[in-house]
């Protein structure tokens, strides 16, 4: 945190980069707002003149982890030139952000993390619901795109189906500090779209 290019950028982008690297090593709530401010190497002042509260922090550093994976899929979505190769960039992006750059190694979906410290009716929450929905509608509608018999051809249930093997594996994943585990819910993806006819 202590870089020169580091030190150029805007107290706000200097916060959030520490709230980032914090709250993902340390956990949300055991990170408190002087290490923050510490980290970025701002007034305090400077905190209150970007964010209301802590837990305005918090929410857009949530924000920012799913902005983060989002252009981890669309890079990968770039290469992916069939229905069934786009559903798996979405495998694939998860399986990029397990190899992220993180002090302390990964630890699984930093979203799921910061939700599960977070107390029921917390904004931020509502947050991390809204990126796995986005997830789940990115999956249902690259099958859309495809028809055939694998799980009756129902794009919305299948979607579930590979929602829950993702979050799943992430889950192990964190747990074992790799992305083996999606490298494995990948293959078993694969599998499933096997079956399924591209559509005309």
């Amino acid at each position: 945190m202590s870089d020169a290019p580091t030190k150029r950028l805007p107290a706000r982008d200097r916060l959030l980069r520490a709230a980032h690297e914090e709250f993902y090593a340390t956990g949300v709530s055991s990170t408190g707002i002087d290490t923050i401010i510490a980290a970025a190497g701002v007034a305090k002042q400077s905190l209150y003149n970007s964010f209301d509260s802590k837990d305005a922090l918090v929410a857009a550093y949530l924000t920012e982890r799913h902005d983060e994976w989002l252009a981890l899929y669309r890079g990968r979505l770039v290469a992916a030139t069939s229905p069934a190769e786009r559903v798996l960039a979405v495998f694939d992006a998860y399986a990029d952000h397990a190899n992220g750059n993180y002090r302390d190694g990964w630890r699984g979906c930093g979203l799921l993390n910061a939700a599960a410290e977070l107390p029921v009716g917390h904004p931020g929450r509502a947050a991390v619901r809204a990126h796995k929905d986005e997830v789940q509608a990115i999956l249902t509608a690259h099958l859309s795109e495809l028809t055939g018999a694998a799980a009756g051809g129902d794009p919305v249930q299948l979607a579930a189906h590979l929602a829950l093997l993702l979050e799943g594996s992430m889950a192990k994943s964190g747990l074992e500090g790799t992305d083996a585990w999606v490298q494995t819910a990948r293959g078993l993806a694969a599998g499933l779209l096997a079956g399924v006819a591209v559509a005309e």
